[in-house]
């Protein structure tokens, strides 16, 4: 078995463990891997506010105490498996990166 990267760690807790797989947006499906660049600077904060536009969850005027407390965990999230709050894009594919 191959050691995972740290982004598959990081979607395996996003998509099993905490739920958040993407979804459908005014009747399109949406997946978070549409919204990552093929290179450059991506912050935590940015990564998390992608998710939760693939989720179809990025009005924070909808549910503002939510929306603050999944974008605070999520980063929180992010920043534990990747181990920085900024990466290079291309750390954000399946089978790349640290183990």
């Amino acid at each position: 078995m191959c050691p995972r990267s740290r982004y598959d760690a990081l979607m395996n807790e996003l998509r099993v463990g905490l739920g958040w797989c993407g979804g459908t947006v005014n009747g399109e499906p949406r997946h978070l891997k549409d919204y990552i660049p093929d290179h450059g600077p991506v912050t935590a904060e940015q990564f998390v506010d992608w998710l939760l536009e693939a989720e179809g969850l990025n009005d924070a005027s909808v549910y503002p105490e939510r929306y603050r407390k999944w974008h605070r965990e999520l980063t929180e999230v992010f920043i534990r498996h990747m181990g920085a709050s900024t990466v290079d894009a291309t750390e954000l594919r399946s089978g790349t990166g640290a183990p």
